[in-house]
């Protein structure tokens, strides 16, 4: 996925991914994934993904500050 935000490029295929996480199962109305990831100038952000009735109805892209991305990666055990 490719996405401008504030006139900056976030791009799932080139920047750096760090880890992932599914909940549910695949295809399931509140199923979802995450994805963490970071830029070359070090924005971390989330890439999710899901069901309709998930947190990401629609495919998006959620922007973290590194203390929230450290977080994450400490809560899923990266």
């Amino acid at each position: 996925m490719r996405k401008v935000i504030d006139r900056k490029v976030y791009n799932t295929d080139k920047d750096e991914h760090i880890g992932f996480k599914y909940v549910g199962i695949f295809g399931h109305l509140n199923g979802y994934e995450e994805q963490l990831f970071v830029t070359k100038g070090g924005q971390h952000y989330i890439y999710g993904a899901g069901g309709p009735e998930s947190p990401y109805p629609d495919a998006q892209i959620k922007l973290l500050t590194k203390e929230e991305a450290d977080l994450w990666e400490h809560e899923y055990h990266l």
